[in-house]
């Protein structure tokens, strides 16, 4: 017989745990179900950055022609894998109509109030626990090797000036005061004012704990096998662990959302961006700042006694599998920006999926077809960075409030 709950929550990740903490301070009785642990897919090895500097969308004017040249390679940032799969077309038509000026200042527009909400959240949060999961707000560091990224970075500084992002351009003795383990070839830097960064894993695990002592339930290694409805509301939810009759359903399950979302007739464009991380024990100072290694287009965060590497994007369906050779090419690339980082031990080397929109800004929306349904999905690359901002929105949809941020172009029927 299936169990009455008021609340449930699709998916343990950083969306869905901040998702049920919203819903839970707004009064609703929530259940968290998750595939596998919480936190342990997308949220566990990411950059964990909260980068108001970069609030410049993934497709923007040039970008295609760049992409292309990655493409040859096999080292690269970026790869698609050779496939058959019309959906993945589909969304690439729509990222590279995504690419002009005016959807990209559009999505720099609602990523700016998106990410500066979520970090006043974030900072909340860290007055009650921020040694709990390493949260700093001492900006970041861009670094750069070729003097023609240098130039491009200090015209982006002036692009995003107007949105408040405060920067400083620094030379290579300015950048070694910062970050002693430079290497000599390193030309300068961008200080960037404002960045924050965080162990995303103990933030979400964290946040659980926060969230069970209001009330909310968490049970894990629990997937999703059939959805029922009703009219226009999802009536029962069936799980491995049990059938559950919800009065709303959030659907916060990442890169699995568009096959969940496919069971009640919606279409999500949405493809799982494949990333990859390396993680070293890092005996560096406490207040050592996130690097951007801008050429490599990898991110190094501190995070407490560890060092995460974190790059590349790969379209290659639901594929957890690690490519080695990439791997090895993210250690290259860090190589040749710090010195002795060959000699900290390696933790653990990750691969996860990201939740990836062709105009890279996410879906949070009560779709028209199903009244009892919000999705809260589709954050690619910043994830962590919008959690806490997606679970208030998600509290103030669903309690008929106005919401922080105008979410209307955030809506699924931008894509129809």
């Amino acid at each position: 017989m299936a169990k009455p709950i008021d609340v449930l929550v699709i998916g343990g990740g950083a969306i869905g745990v901040c998702c049920a903490y919203f819903l839970a301070e707004t009064g609703r009785q929530v259940t968290v179900i998750d595939r596998g642990e919480v936190g342990a897919a997308c949220s566990s090895g990411n950059a964990g950055i909260i980068a108001r500097s970069h609030i410049i969308p993934l497709p923007r004017p040039g970008v295609v022609r760049q992409g292309i040249k990655w493409l040859f390679d096999p080292e690269g940032p970026f790869y698609i894998k050779p496939q058959v799969n019309l959906a993945l077309w589909a969304w690439l038509l729509r990222f590279g109509f995504a690419c002009r000026r005016r959807p990209m200042l559009r999505s720099m527009h609602l990523l700016n109030k998106l990410i500066g909400s979520s970090l006043t959240l974030y900072e909340g949060f860290a007055s009650l626990g921020s040694t709990e999961f390493h949260f700093g707000l001492k900006g970041s560091l861009a670094l750069y090797k070729t003097q023609g990224a240098f130039e491009a970075g200090v015209k982006e500084t002036e692009v995003l000036r107007p949105y408040g992002v405060e920067s400083k351009v620094l030379d290579h003795a300015a950048v070694r005061e910062l970050e002693p383990r430079i290497q000599s070839g390193i030309l300068g830097g961008i200080y960037l004012k404002g960045d924050a960064h965080l162990n995303p894993l103990k933030f979400v695990r964290w946040l659980a704990s926060q969230c069970q002592s209001k009330g909310v339930t968490f049970l894990t290694s629990t997937g999703v096998s059939s959805l029922r409805t009703v009219g226009n509301k999802i009536s029962t939810v069936i799980t491995s662990q049990g059938d559950f009759e919800p009065g709303l359903v959030v659907l916060a399950a990442g890169s699995w959302s568009p096959s969940l979302a496919a069971r009640l007739r919606l279409r999500l464009p949405i493809q799982p961006a494949k990333g990859y991380s390396i993680t070293v024990k890092d005996p560096s100072r406490n207040d050592a700042l996130p690097l951007w290694l801008t050429e490599s287009r990898v991110v190094a965060t501190p995070m407490g006694g560890i060092l995460r590497f974190a790059g590349t994007l790969e379209l290659t369906g639901l594929d957890f599998s690690i490519n080695q050779r990439r791997v090895n090419a993210i250690r290259r690339a860090v190589r040749d920006y710090l010195a002795g980082v060959d000699e900290y031990g390696t933790v653990e080397t990750w691969s996860g999926l990201r939740p990836l929109t062709p105009d890279s800004l996410p879906i949070i929306d009560i779709p028209e077809r199903w009244s009892n349904l919000v999705i809260a999905t589709g954050h690619g690359m910043q994830g962590v960075a919008l959690g806490p901002i997606t679970g208030k929105l998600v509290a103030e949809l669903t309690a008929n409030q106005p919401t922080t941020v105008d979410i209307s172009e955030l809506s699924v029927r931008r894509f129809q």
